[in-house]
């Protein structure tokens, strides 16, 4: 991996590594890139990341250091200028992230996140897509547990049903199976700020509502109706194999517009009738709608109490602080696994999955986050040949499944 695109000094800058996701990514690296891959760490602290780089043994010795505030343009600008990709943990996004997206998109520098805040993705659209198509730069928001899974998910069942050639994809879901881990504090914080930022602005609460608020024209988009992220369903109708009643899954109001604009941005190859949801597994049993509501309704107590000063000021008491994570034993022992379900135009049933090992938003996330890096890097004759403010399957695509797959996840399809 000794060619660098532009005459480019590194190939990858993990940007926030002396965090708790950041270390992970960087970790992850050490022992996972090719030796010869030019690597460099950046963050607002030289000690701290001079920590950091000691930390990950004597294989990272060399790895250059950074120095770069996520309000500093001209160091941003410097940072994006020296190497060929940027894969960032510094979130919330919408507060630390614009600066290092608009520098990546401009120096036509490929960029990685973890963000599932839907609004600062729509503000990255809407700066950046245009000019990263100009400069080449493929701007990839979501590559970790959002929404890795969901996209990638679609993405395979979308490529057995065309090499089948069994029609489009209407009604598709996304089963969350089984689920183990740590809550993130990174998340908890994104949501936080989501929440104030659009709490007195009825306009920007309408676009996080929208369906559609990631899609590169709304305008074009299928009326498919009222489509809710915050749904109970009964299992038999998403599938006639399922039992029990599903739950709402939280992350279900983010990934589904990342797995909608992938549809977009292929000009609605998965089909213009493509309606996606997703939703989660509380067992079988005769309790299983019981169950559900009460996930339902512990959602929107969650939501309603971070938007309420008097519960905001108890909830930021209990639940998790950015920066902080699960053990090493959480992260160890963590998994998940996906289940999507879909009937095409005629009539066909298929399903996919995607499960791995590993805390989902820790482990498994740097797992995807490193490999989407790694594949803008090593693979970069393979990937689809666009540009621009993209999405994982469009971005990566079969290159990402191929390097999951090889990093022990199971992404799969068939026919049922």
């Amino acid at each position: 991996m000794t060619e660098t695109s532009a005459g480019r000094e590194l190939d990858i800058i993990v940007y926030g590594a002396t965090g708790f996701v950041g270390a992970l990514l960087a970790k992850y690296l050490v022992e996972h890139a090719p030796t010869d891959t030019k690597i460099a760490l950046a963050g607002r602290s030289l000690e701290k990341l001079a920590t950091a780089r000691a930390s990950l043994g004597s294989a990272a010795a060399g790895y250059p250091l950074i120095v770069a505030d996520a309000d500093d343009g001209p160091a941003l600008k410097a940072l994006a200028e020296r190497t060929r990709v940027v894969a960032t943990t510094v979130g919330p996004y919408a507060k630390y992230g614009h600066a290092i997206t608009r520098a990546c998109a401009t120096a036509g520098t490929h960029y990685v996140d973890l963000t599932g805040e839907v609004l600062f993705h729509r503000e990255s659209i809407d700066a950046n897509h245009d000019v990263a198509v100009s400069t080449g730069a493929r701007i990839v928001h979501s590559c970790g547990f959002d929404s890795v899974p969901s996209d990638l998910g679609v993405h395979v069942l979308h490529e057995l049903v065309q090499a089948d050639g069994a029609g489009e994809l209407t009604d598709t879901t996304l089963v969350v199976t089984a689920l183990s881990g740590g809550v993130s504090g990174g998340t908890i914080d994104s949501l936080r700020n989501q929440i104030d930022v659009s709490k007195d602005d009825a306009r920007l609460r309408k676009l996080a509502a929208s369906p559609y608020s990631l899609s590169p024209d709304r305008e074009r988009e299928p009326d498919l109706g009222r489509q809710s992220d915050v749904s109970i369903v009964d299992g038999r109708k998403i599938d006639r194999t399922l039992g029990g009643w599903k739950a709402p899954f939280v992350m279900a109001s983010y990934n589904t517009r990342v797995v909608r604009r992938s549809n977009a941005l292929r000009q609605w190859a998965y089909g213009t009738n493509f309606r996606y949801s997703e939703v989660m597994s509380v067992g079988s049993s005769v309790l299983s709608p019981v169950i559900a509501g009460g996930v339902a309704v512990g959602l929107g107590a969650l939501l309603g109490g971070l938007a309420l000063p008097p519960t905001r000021f108890v909830l930021d008491r209990i639940l998790p602080s950015p920066g902080q994570g699960p053990s090493e034993k959480t992260q160890r022992n963590g998994h998940f696994t996906m289940d999507l379900f879909t009937v095409t135009t005629t009539g066909a049933r298929y399903t996919s999955r995607v499960k791995a090992k590993g805390d989902p938003g820790y482990r498994a996330t740097a797992v995807m986050l490193g490999e989407s890096a790694l594949g803008l890097v090593a693979d970069e004759k393979e990937l689809p040949q666009t540009a621009g403010v993209l999405t994982p399957a469009t971005a990566l695509g079969d290159v990402l499944v191929r390097r999951l797959r090889a990093a022990g996840f199971e992404i799969a399809a068939r026919k049922l």
